[in-house]
C-alpha cells in the first residue's frame, strides 16, 4: 500500500510576501532611519539646509530608479499605476524653494533593476517611503521649513496606493522568484543607507 503523499502547495498557499519583507529587511530598513537628517528631525532641530541636502541625496537615488522603473513599465500594465507612483519631480521642485544651488548628484551604482523581481523589491522600499513620508511632512511644517512636497505628495491618496501596491505585490509573488524580490529590497536598502551618509 503506498504511503499516502502531502498536498502539493498551492501558490494561494504560499506564505504571505509582505510579512516576510518587513521581517527580512527590518535591520536595514532602520539603518536607512539612522540617517543624519533623521536624527536632527526627531531630535526638533533641523534645518532648511539640512532639508535641502537630505532631499538631494534622496533625489541622486530616486530619478535613476524611477528612470528604470520607466523603462520596464510595459511588465507591470495599468494597474500598476505608474505614473502616479514617481515623484523625483517633486524633489527638483521643493530645492528650488529651499534655494539649492547645484545639480544634485546621482547614485553611480544602484541596485540591479533589470528584472520585474529587482524591480519590486525596489519598490517596496521606495513605496514604503511614502508612508513615513507623512510624518516627515508634518515634523518639517512645525519646524516652519518649506519643501515638503516630496514627503506630502501623496496626501490621502498615500494609504491607498500603499494597500494597492501590497495587493498587487502578493498577486505577482505567485510569478516571481519571492527570494529575489526580498533580495532586491535588502540590496536597495543597503545601497540607500549608504548613499545617504556620504559627503
Amino acid at each position: 500500500m503506498n504511503s499516502p503523499q502531502p498536498p502539493t502547495a498551492t501558490p494561494a498557499e504560499s506564505p504571505a510576501l509582505l510579512p516576510r519583507l518587513r521581517l527580512e529587511t527590518r535591520p536595514y530598513h532602520d539603518s536607512v532611519e539612522a540617517n543624519a537628517f533623521n536624527q536632527a528631525l526627531t531630535a526638533g532641530r533641523v534645518t532648511a539646509a539640512e532639508t535641502a541636502q537630505f532631499l538631494a541625496r534622496m533625489y541622486g537615488f530616486v530619478q535613476p530608479y524611477e528612470a528604470a522603473l520607466r523603462r520596464h513599465a510595459p511588465a507591470f500594465g495599468p494597474d500598476w499605476q505608474l505614473e502616479q507612483r514617481y515623484r523625483a519631480h517633486f524633489i527638483l521642485e521643493d530645492l528650488a524653494r529651499l534655494g539649492y544651488p547645484a545639480e544634485p548628484p546621482l547614485c553611480p551604482a544602484l541596485p540591479p533593476l533589470e528584472t520585474r523581481a529587482q524591480l519590486l523589491g525596489a519598490m517596496y522600499v521606495l513605496e514604503g517611503s511614502t508612508l513615513g513620508g507623512q510624518v516627515i511632512a508634518r515634523q518639517l511644517a512645525a519646524a516652519g521649513i518649506d519643501g515638503r512636497t516630496f514627503f506630502a505628495s501623496r496626501a490621502e491618496r498615500t494609504g491607498p496606493l500603499w494597500k494597492q501596491f501590497g495587493q498587487l505585490l502578493e498577486a505577482a509573488a505567485a510569478s516571481e522568484d519571492a527570494d529575489a524580490i526580498v533580495a532586491s529590497a535588502i540590496l536597495t536598502f543597503q545601497t540607500l543607507a549608504a548613499w545617504l551618509i556620504q559627503e
